[in-house]
């Protein structure tokens, strides 16, 4: 199957986008045994203007399955709404819009939703999303449901799931190669470069970086400087968050002591207030008194 070369992909799109490949990695999740050579068609969505894909993977397998894969190197919880926008934009690009508003019922492929999570946060080895966690009003019971099954495929999680495939086992370990290279402090090209030569050494990802070696080494370099980005997003947003939660201490601190104060001058007023009234009744007593 050929694949567009125009557009800006990842290493992981790249990677997975050979049918074979797809197929294993599906075997591997599900359990199933569909043969090398099932038919596949990519269904992955492209942004014809911008020359750049909007989802990871979709695929057709067999003709009745409509399979989305996801890669994630940061959490989200939004994964089952943003997968329920793809798999309808999907559906339209595979059925023509005539058809729906014909009277017949019109078959469709059966969806599937995986994520696959390799970033530095700390996530669940395997856990469900749902798209009905997000509705406002939980207690209702839903009329649509999206689930997301996400596994983490860094170095040490789903050990039997990277076993049953060795092409997800190979792509965590060249990820997290290149993160062992950054972390020794080596330049971002640098770790990439070694990261390679390291896997073609151990036949890891092999033919793949022997056939895209340049185009690997541009495509992680963007996502690393992208994932590094975040990060300074994220602490930017920390450091914000922090100032306004400062500020907003500080105008509640100054409101409480305004109230505080003002709590003290109404008593002050009122003892005041008090002393005045104790001392109008003793004065009229007194003058009673003398009338007497």
């Amino acid at each position: 199957m050929l694949v567009n070369r125009q557009y800006k992909d990842s290493v992981f799109s790249r990677y997975f986008s050979n049918p074979q490949r797809l197929i294993e990695v599906y075997n591997a999740i599900e359990g199933a045994h569909y043969p090398p050579d099932t038919d596949i068609e990519i269904e992955t969505l492209e942004d014809v203007l911008f020359h750049e894909q909007i989802n990871d993977l979709a695929f057709l397998l067999d003709r009745r399955l409509i399979i989305l894969i996801e890669h994630q190197s940061t959490i989200n919880l939004n994964l089952p709404l943003r997968l329920l926008l793809y798999v309808a934009r999907v559906y339209e690009k595979m059925l023509d819009s005539a058809n729906i508003y014909r009277r017949g019922l019109i078959k469709i492929p059966r969806p599937k939703f995986i994520v696959l999570y390799n970033g530095i946060d700390p996530w669940a080895e395997k856990l469900e999303l749902k798209l009905s966690d997000a509705f406002l009003e939980a207690d209702i019971p839903d009329l649509l449901e999206l689930k997301v099954a996400v596994y983490n495929i860094n170095e040490g999680c789903n050990a039997e799931l990277l076993r049953q495939s060795r092409s997800l086992s190979e792509y965590a370990a060249f990820v997290a190669q290149v993160r062992r290279n950054t972390a020794e402090k080596q330049p971002l090209e640098t770790a990439v470069k070694n990261a390679i030569r390291y896997c073609l050494e151990k036949d890891v990802m092999g033919e793949f970086l022997t056939t895209h070696g340049s185009e690997v080494e541009n495509m992680i370099m963007t996502e690393f400087k992208l994932e590094d980005a975040k990060k300074v997003w994220r602490e930017e947003w920390r450091e914000e968050w922090r100032e306004e939660e400062r500020l907003e201490s500080a105008k509640w601190r100054k409101l409480a002591a305004e109230k505080d104060a003002a709590l003290v001058r109404k008593e002050a007023e009122k003892e005041t207030a008090l002393a005045e009234q104790a001392a109008l009744i003793a004065e009229l007593r007194s003058r009673l008194g003398e009338d007497k």
